[in-house]
C-alpha cells in the first residue's frame, strides 16, 4: 500500500518504521529537513520537505494514487486541514491525530464532517489503558475483545503462586478450564504454548477468558485483588485530564500534582471531582505532605520520561501498591522492568496498534476486517479478534481439532451468540462467531491467513 505520513515527530517516525517494516510504500512530509534526514538514514522511506497542507506538496508525494494519508503533526487543526485537502485530491483514506481536550466530545461529528476514516487521540487512549490497569491492579496489561466480553490480562508469575512449575493442562484441571494462557514471554523467548508447557517464576503470561472467570482464576492462584480507592497523578497534561475523568466514573479519588500554576487553575475548573495541587511531583517533601503513603496507586504522566521514572521510584519507596509511568522512549523499557515500576504505558505503541489494525483491515480485499489487534510480548506476537463469515469455508462448522493452523497460532476464545468459551478439540466455530487468536511470526490480515496452505 502507498501511505503518506505528515509530521515526523515521535508518533510519525514510529508509524513510518512499523509500516515500512510491513512492506508498505511510505512517504513522510515534514517542514524540518534535519528531522527527515534521520528518517532517510534509518528507514526505507521517501521523504519530502514541505508543508503537508500544500496541495503541491501533497501531489508531489503522490496523494492522488495513495491509499492512506496519516496526519500527525503537533497541530490538530493542521491535521484536519491536511486530511480534508488530501481527500479532495483523491487519497482513499485519511487518519488524523486530534489531541486537544476541547475536541474530545466532538470527535464523532468532526470525523463525519471531514470525511475522516479514523481519529487518533494518543493521550485519551493512554488514559483509558491506565484506567483499565487500575481496575485490575495485579495486571501488567489489560485489554478487551468482543465489546468487553473477553478480557486479556498480562501477569508476571511470582514464586508464591500455586501454578509455578505446573503444566498448562494441569493448571486447567486444577483451577479452571474457562481461561486460557495464550502466550508466554520467558526471558527473550516468546512461546505460543500447548498443554505440556510448564510455567516458571518470572514468566510473563497472557490470560484470556470472560472477565469474571479471569478474575476468579487469579484469586484461586493467590493473586490478591485490593480495590484502588485513591490515586495520585503527577503531571497535569492531557493524559491526566482524561484519566481523572475516567477515574471519576469508576469512583477512584484522584489527586493531580502539576508544576504550572495556570494549568492548575484550568484543571480545577474542568475537573471538579479531582484535587489539584500546584507543585513538583518529583520532590520528596511534597509527596510526603500529600500523604503518598496512603495512596493505592501512583501514575506519573509528565512530558519527561526521567521525571516519570524518578517519581515512580519514590512512590515505590513509600509503599504504593500500583505504580504506572508513561514512557515515550522505548530504550527505557528494559530498565523499567528491572527497577520495580509495575507498569509502563507508551503513547507511540498504543497509536501504532490502532494504525496497524486499520491498515490490516484495508489490506483485506474481501472486507472481512479484524475487529481488534494488540501487539503483545514486546511486539513479538499479536492478539487478534475476527468475526467469522460464511466465506471462511475451512473454518465454519469445522471441529477445532480438524482446523489446520499454521505453527505459532492458537484459537484462544470463541464467542457464539451470547456465550463466550475457551474452545476445545470437539468444539465448532459458526458463521457470526467472534474468535480471539494468538499469533507469533505470522502477519494476519484475514482469518484465512491462520490456515496451513495445504490444509484440507
Amino acid at each position: 500500500m502507498e501511505i503518506i505520513i505528515i509530521g515526523d515527530g515521535k508518533v510519525g517516525s514510529s508509524l513510518a518504521e512499523n509500516l515500512s517494516r510491513d512492506n508498505h510504500e511510505v512517504t513522510i512530509i515534514d517542514k524540518n529537513a534535519d528531522v527527515l534526514k534521520k528518517a532517510v538514514e534509518s528507514l526505507d522511506v521517501r521523504c519530502i520537505v514541505g508543508n503537508g497542507v500544500s496541495s503541491g506538496v501533497l501531489i508531489e508525494a503522490g496523494v492522488k494514487e495513495a491509499d492512506l494519508l496519516i496526519a500527525c503533526t503537533s497541530s490538530d487543526e493542521m491535521n484536519m486541514v491536511c486530511c480534508l485537502t488530501g481527500k479532495k485530491l483523491g487519497v482513499k483514506h485519511t487518519i488524523a491525530r486530534i489531541r486537544d481536550t476541547q475536541y474530545a466530545d466532538e470527535l464523532s461529528q468532526l470525523k463525519e464532517d471531514l470525511g475522516l476514516d479514523m481519529v487518533i487521540n494518543p493521550e485519551r487512549a493512554v488514559a483509558s489503558e491506565i484506567a483499565r490497569l487500575l481496575q485490575f491492579p495485579p495486571a501488567v496489561k489489560v485489554e478487551t475483545f468482543v465489546r468487553g466480553r473477553v478480557e486479556m490480562i498480562e501477569i508476571r508469575i511470582a514464586p508464591s503462586m500455586e501454578i509455578v512449575n505446573m503444566t498448562l493442562i494441569n493448571i486447567a484441571r486444577k483451577f479452571s478450564q474457562s481461561i486460557l494462557i495464550g502466550a508466554i514471554l520467558r526471558g527473550e523467548d516468546v512461546i505460543i504454548p500447548n498443554g505440556d508447557v510448564t510455567l516458571h517464576v518470572d514468566d510473563l503470561v497472557y490470560i484470556v477468558g470472560r472477565p469474571a472467570q479471569v478474575h476468579e482464576f487469579c484469586r484461586k492462584i493467590g493473586i490478591h485483588m485490593n480495590k484502588i480507592k485513591a490515586a495520585m497523578i503527577i503531571g497535569g497534561g492531557r493524559v491526566a485530564y482524561y484519566l481523572a475523568k475516567y477515574l471519576s466514573e469508576i469512583q477512584i479519588a484522584a489527586t493531580i500534582i502539576e508544576r504550572d500554576r495556570q494549568r492548575c487553575v484550568a484543571l480545577q475548573e474542568s475537573l471538579p471531582n479531582a484535587l489539584i495541587i500546584h507543585g513538583d511531583g518529583t520532590e520528596d517533601g511534597l509527596l510526603k505532605s500529600e500523604n503518598i503513603s496512603q495512596m493505592q496507586a501512583f501514575i506519573s504522566v509528565t512530558g519527561h520520561d526521567e521525571d516519570n521514572l524518578m517519581s515512580g521510584l519514590l512512590a515505590k519507596q513509600y509503599g504504593v501498591g500500583k505504580v504506572v509511568a508513561k514512557i515515550s522512549r522505548m530504550m527505557y523499557s528494559g530498565v523499567v522492568k528491572n527497577i520495580g515500576i509495575d507498569n509502563i504505558v507508551n503513547p507511540k505503541l498504543i497509536t501504532s496498534n490502532f494504525i496497524t489494525w486499520f491498515v490490516r483491515g484495508m489490506e483485506n480485499a474481501k472486507g472481512h476486517k479484524m475487529d481488534s489487534l494488540y501487539k503483545i510480548v514486546d511486539g513479538q506476537a499479536e492478539a487478534v479478534e475476527f468475526t467469522v463469515h460464511a466465506s471462511h469455508k475451512r473454518i465454519v462448522e469445522s471441529q477445532i481439532k480438524k482446523i489446520h493452523l499454521k505453527p505459532g497460532i492458537i484459537i484462544a476464545a470463541v464467542t457464539h451468540k451470547d456465550e463466550t468459551f475457551i474452545p476445545h478439540g470437539n468444539d465448532r466455530i459458526h458463521a457470526g462467531d467472534s474468535v480471539v487468536l494468538f499469533a507469533k511470526n505470522t502477519r494476519i490480515t484475514d482469518l484465512n491467513d491462520i490456515l496451513e496452505a495445504n490444509g484440507k
